[in-house]
C-alpha cells in the first residue's frame, strides 16, 4: 500500500513533464490510468532499445517515466472516446494534462465542463506557458520544450565555461522541475479538498519553473543590478566550491566554510594560506590565485588519492559517469536503481528508483510500463461499460 493507494489519476499527458508527474504519483502508489491518443504516447518508438526495435513494446524513454501505470487508448475526438473518458472521470480523483492552453476545450472536455461530472476534481495542467486562468500572457499557445525553458528561463546563459556559449544542463529541468512543482501543487490540492470537500484547477507552466529554478540569479541582479553570466563550475559567492583536475579526471570540492578550508589547506601541506586567507570574504577575493594553488594539488594526484585525503573533513566527491553510479554501492543500498521488464526483449533492464523514502508507505517503481490499450477492459468493467468494446466500435 502506498500512501497515495486510494486515489485515482487520469493521466493525459505524453512525452516527459506531464509523465513525469504522474509516475511520481504513481511511485506514491496512485492508480494512474495513461489516456492515450491514437496511436499512443508519441514518445512510445523513442530510442534506446535492448536489442530490437520492432520487438519491443517501446523504448527507454518511455520506459523510464510511464512505469507503473495502466494504459487506456481513447480518441478524444470521438464520441464513443468522448463517454468513455466521462465515465472515467466520475470516479477520478485527479486529471493531468500537457496539451497547449485550449486543447481540451476543444474536446469540450476543460476544466469547467469536468467540474461539473465531478465538483471535487483535481484538474492539473502543465504547459510552456501557463495557462489563461491563472494568469493570460501573450505566449500562451506557443509549443514549448525543456530547450526552450531553459533558454527563456535563464538557465542558459548562466551555464557553461565564462568563454563558451550558452548551455543547456543535461538533464530536462525544464520538464523535470516543472512536473515536480505541478506534483506537489496536486498533493496541495488534495490536502485541501480533503479539508473542503472543494476539487479545484491546478497549473504549473515550464517558463515559470525555470525562473522558480533560477532564484540566485533573480536576486543578484536585483541585489547588483548586474545580469549573472557563466562562470564554469564555480560558485559566485563561495570559494573553494569547484571542480578540480586531477590525474585521471575531476573531483569537486566544497570547501568554503572555515573550518573545511583549514582542513584543506592542511591536507595540501599548505597551512599557511589557512591563516593568509582566514575569511570567506578574503578567500572570495583572491578566488583565481587561490584556484590555482589547489589546481596545482590535485593535478599530481589521481581523484581517489585526493579523495582519501579530504574525505570526511572537507566535502569532496569525484566527477562520476553512469557506469560509476551503477558500481557504486551507495545507489544500490538506496534502491536507486530498480529492474523492470522490457517486453519483447530477453532481459530485464534498468530505471532510477524514487527517491521519495517513506517509513511506513514508501514509494517505489510498481511494475513495467504498460502496452497501448493493455487495461482497456478491465478499467471499462470498472466504470460500468459493456464489455466487448474495442477502440470505440462495438461487437457481438
Amino acid at each position: 500500500m502506498g500512501a497515495l493507494s486510494s486515489l485515482r489519476v487520469l493521466d493525459l499527458t505524453q512525452v516527459l513533464a506531464g509523465p513525469y508527474c504522474t509516475m511520481l504519483l504513481a511511485d506514491m502508489g496512485a492508480d494512474v490510468v495513461k489516456i492515450e491518443r491514437p496511436g499512443g504516447d508519441l514518445i512510445r518508438p523513442n530510442p534506446p532499445f535492448v536489442d530490437d526495435a520492432e520487438e519491443e513494446a517501446y523504448g527507454g524513454y518511455f520506459q523510464s517515466v510511464n512505469r507503473g501505470k495502466r494504459s487506456l487508448e481513447i480518441d478524444l475526438g470521438s464520441e464513443t472516446g468522448r463517454e468513455e473518458f466521462l465515465s472515467l472521470v466520475e470516479e477520478a480523483d485527479v486529471v493531468v494534462e500537457n496539451y497547449r492552453a485550449g486543447t481540451m476545450e476543444r474536446f469540450d472536455l476543460g476544466y469547467e465542463t469536468l467540474r461539473a461530472y465531478n465538483p471535487e476534481l483535481i484538474y492539473s495542467s502543465i504547459r510552456g506557458f501557463g495557462d489563461p486562468r491563472t494568469g493570460e500572457t501573450h505566449r500562451q499557445g506557443q509549443p514549448s520544450f525543456d530547450l526552450i525553458a531553459q533558454a527563456l528561463g535563464g538557465v542558459m546563459e548562466i551555464t557553461g565555461q565564462e568563454d563558451g556559449p550558452p548551455t543547456k544542463v543535461g538533464p530536462g529541468i525544464g520538464d523535470l522541475f516543472t512536473a515536480t512543482l505541478n506534483c506537489i501543487g496536486i498533493l496541495a490540492a488534495l490536502h485541501h479538498r480533503d479539508q473542503t470537500g472543494e476539487g479545484q484547477y491546478v497549473d504549473t507552466a515550464m517558463y515559470d519553473a525555470m525562473i522558480s529554478m533560477t532564484e540566485r540569479a533573480i536576486y543578484q541582479h536585483s541585489y547588483t543590478g548586474e545580469p549573472p553570466t557563466r562562470q564554469g563550475n564555480s560558485h559566485p559567492t563561495l570559494f573553494p566550491y569547484d571542480a578540480f583536475e586531477t590525474t585521471d579526471g575531476y573531483v569537486v570540492i566544497a570547501a568554503f566554510g572555515t573550518n573545511h578550508w583549514r582542513a584543506l589547506c592542511a591536507a595540501m601541506n599548505e597551512p599557511e594560506l589557512a591563516e593568509s586567507y582566514p575569511t570567506p570574504g578574503s578567500r572570495l577575493e583572491h578566488r583565481e590565485s587561490l584556484r590555482e594553488r589547489v589546481l596545482e594539488w590535485t593535478r599530481q594526484r589521481p581523484s581517489q588519492t585526493v579523495i582519501d585525503a579530504l574525505e570526511g573533513k572537507v566535502p569532496v566527491a569525484p566527477v562520476q559517469t553512469t557506469a560509476d553510479i551503477f558500481d557504486d554501492p551507495h545507489v544500490h543500498d538506496r534502491e536507486m536503481l530498480v529492474s523492470v521488464e522490457q517486453p519483447g526483449a530477453d532481459r530485464r533492464v534498468d530505471i532510477a528508483g524514487s527517491p521519495i523514502k517513506m517509513s511506513e508507505t514508501p514509494p517505489r517503481p510498481r511494475g513495467r510500463a504498460p502496452l497501448l490499450d493493455e487495461h482497456r477492459e478491465e478499467l471499462l468493467e470498472q466504470n460500468g461499460r459493456r464489455e466487448g468494446i474495442e477502440h470505440g466500435a462495438e461487437t457481438d
